[in-house]
């Protein structure tokens, strides 16, 4: 039930003689097309009559008509309210589907999110990190900080950068956990790796251009740059991750994921990162690094990036907050060689403008005082034990891990014995309340079949029982 609110009434009052009649049939509109819903409390005669600048006696007499056919009733002391008989004349269908399609070749549908559905019991979903894990109370803490009056000039619009001193954290941060060599203003502020993508598929690409992509890789990705009127190729991957010879020398864009390749999970070796920066540099080629979750390490530090061997400033690196902290920040980055760097802000300024500033100065706070790092070592140690457990439950299994040293999950390819297949298996399992992916779901050919299971929505206590419930799927 609510208090008073404004009635958006389009009258006619131009017939100085009906206005009556005309604010009647206003109302009576407005009641039966659902506008002011049943139990809603209509304004005063006194208040509607001074908003349509009419007497009020005008106003009470079309009250009075809504009342005695039903559509209104007074209660003393309360005020008008709309019935019940005014919900029941609301059409079922009161709008067209209308005429209108997307362009020819459109294909990309609307994705099931991992927050739209109920979590499994045993919950493999790749690419959620363990929100219990964040700190929220900090977290409160800064938000309100930045959010109070000039904290981070909320009253005015940002520049598309993002906030000068997240620039300055990020450049930091990326510099020191994963050795790129960026400075505040090579740092471009995003909402999340998805729209870093986008704006360097806004700036390079022209319709009809060849775009590199692993293969099996991110979907999102190869149908965002198709998106774009890319012509996607798909390249193999093997155990050193990216085949750089088998990259189209026509390609005009490479994307690839160095640090732990999407969703397999090897690095791409330091030959192979070489050999990739050479071959960009002969064909003219763009590479983006999405460095999406490496802080999560298992094992020694990582090979140099991508990025810190490009001599050329050939490479955009891409990086998020989704899995370090939270997917709900909407934060990410990109750090981008000097040539793009004008383009890429026009292109962020033309779609969006800028993001929240008061979040980029809560997590400026974070990484400078050391919060963020802090937390990443607590995750990694969480998610370390996680992976340790998963893998010990996976040796009963007809699977066979794929190595990897950092990240949020584990792939695994089924044994040629398997009885069923990754999708097959997928489907079942899911049935049991148990949730993870299928290999073949981010492969665009042929290809080993597999599972994805992530660890970072997964309940430690769970994972066992998980385990074993998929492995009684694949009992001969």
């Amino acid at each position: 039930m609510s208090h008073d609110r404004q009635v958006d009434l389009a009258v006619d009052l131009s017939n100085r003689t009906g206005r009556t009649d005309a604010i009647y049939r206003a109302l009576h509109a407005a009641l039966t097309t659902g506008r002011v819903p049943a139990g809603e409390r209509l304004p005063s005669t006194r208040d509607l009559a001074q908003d349509l600048g009419v007497s009020r006696a005008s106003v009470a007499t079309a009250y009075e008509r809504l009342v005695a056919e039903g559509f209104l009733e007074t209660r003393t002391g309360a005020g008008t309210f709309a019935t019940a008989a005014a919900r029941d004349a609301v059409p079922a269908r009161r709008r067209s589907p209308g005429v209108l399609r997307p362009r020819a070749g459109w294909r990309w549908t609307v994705q099931p999110a991992s927050g739209d559905v109920p979590a499994p019991a045993h919950d493999f979903r790749v690419g959620i990190p363990d929100a219990s894990l964040f700190p929220f109370d900090t977290w409160r803490r800064l938000l309100a900080a930045e959010s109070r009056a000039g904290g981070a000039a909320a009253g005015s619009y940002g520049g598309p950068a993002g906030l000068p001193r997240f620039r300055a954290a990020v450049a930091r941060y990326v510099s020191g956990a994963r050795g790129v060599s960026a400075g505040p203003d090579d740092v471009i502020a995003t909402t999340g790796a998805q729209q870093a993508l986008d704006l360097v598929a806004r700036v390079l690409l022209e319709p009809g251009d060849v775009v590199a992509v692993e293969d099996p890789g991110y979907p999102e990705a190869r149908e965002l740059f198709a998106l774009h009127g890319a012509r996607v190729v798909p390249v193999p991957v093997d155990a050193e991750g990216l085949v750089v010879d088998e990259i189209p020398a026509r390609a005009r864009l490479v994307y690839t994921t160095p640090s732990h390749q999407f969703p397999l999970g090897m690095p791409l070796s330091l030959a192979r990162r070489r050999a990739l920066l050479a071959h960009a540099a002969r064909h003219d080629a763009a590479v983006i690094e999405d460095d999406y979750d490496s802080e999560f390490r298992r094992a020694r530090r990582p090979l140099e990036s991508l990025q810190a061997l490009d001599r050329d400033g050939r490479v955009v690196y891409v990086g998020t907050f989704s899995k370090s902290l939270l997917p709900g920040l909407r934060v990410g980055y990109l750090v981008a060689p000097p040539s793009l760097r004008e383009a890429l802000l026009a292109a962020r300024q033309l779609t969006d403008g800028h993001g929240a500033v008061h979040v980029q100065g809560a997590l400026a706070r974070l990484i400078d005082d050391g919060l963020l790092a802090r937390h990443v070592r607590k995750a990694s140690a969480v998610y370390a034990e996680r992976t340790e457990i998963l893998l010990d439950a996976l040796a009963g299994l007809p699977v066979e891990p794929v190595p990897a040293a950092a990240g949020l999950h584990v792939a695994a390819y089924l044994a040629d014995a398997a009885p069923l297949t990754s999708t097959a298996l997928v489907a079942r399992a899911r049935r049991r309340s148990v949730a993870l992916d299928s290999l073949a779901s981010f492969a665009t050919g042929p290809h080993r079949d597999g599972l994805v299971l992530g660890i970072g929505a997964a309940v430690t206590s769970s994972i066992r029982p998980g385990i074993q419930a998929l492995g009684r799927l694949l009992e001969p």
